[in-house]
């Protein structure tokens, strides 16, 4: 369509405006909308993370003076207040650590079983799993320690360390074949403790 006179453009314009305006205009305001509603979030979301991070500070300190207490009330509040971020998670592990180290490790397993149930992230699942084995074996638990090995053991970057969690299993039942293979597996897969896993090796008893 032409226009012969800027009168009938103008014209034009203005009933295509009256059409058309009232949904531009909420258009661009559903869209800064959503970019000052993202912003929002993402403030929010720092503020969050930055609040959990002082808390989990927190928690290492207390458990780096032994101050049991005072570890498990600081990780309440992140597993209360900061479950969203991964110090949750964080501070259940170091829980779990000084629970462990005071003499409890019932409550330590609890502390682990939560951490791996509720992990942002599948790694601190696996080290908390990790972790929880370790105790089991200790506790003489050695069905429960391979149940969680069998169930976690699922990632190459763990695989060494799961094998040398299989080799203590196998090691407190005194199967010694068993025992040094897994040692041998963890050695070859990297384990981030091979050089304790070699000590445990060479104090297996001798074949036959």
């Amino acid at each position: 369509m032409s226009y012969e006179t800027d009168d009938e453009k103008v014209e034009a314009i203005k009933a295509w405006w009256k059409e058309n305006g009232v949904a531009i205009v909420m258009g661009i305001a559903i869209g800064l909308a959503a970019i000052v509603g993202w912003r929002s979030w993402g403030d929010y979301r720092d503020s969050v993370a930055g609040q959990g991070s002082t808390v989990f500070d927190q928690v290492l300190a207390s458990a780096g003076t032994g101050q049991t207490d005072a570890v498990m009330a600081q990780a309440r509040v992140l597993n209360d207040d900061f479950a969203s971020t991964p110090y949750a998670a964080l501070g259940a592990l170091v829980e779990a650590k000084a629970l462990y180290e005071s003499g409890q490790p019932d409550a330590a397993m609890t502390a682990l079983t939560r951490v791996i149930a509720a992990a942002p992230d599948p790694a601190l699942a696996r080290i908390a799993a990790l972790r929880l084995a370790r105790i089991q074996v200790a506790q003489g638990q050695l069905d429960e320690a391979a149940k969680t090995v069998a169930a976690h053991d699922t990632s190459p970057e763990f695989a060494g360390d799961f094998a040398a969690v299989r080799g203590d299993i196998a090691a407190a039942r005194g199967d010694t074949a068993a025992a040094r293979e897994a040692y041998e597996q963890a050695i070859a897969k990297e384990s981030g403790f091979s050089q304790v896993i070699r000590l445990k090796l060479d104090n297996l008893p001798a074949a036959g």
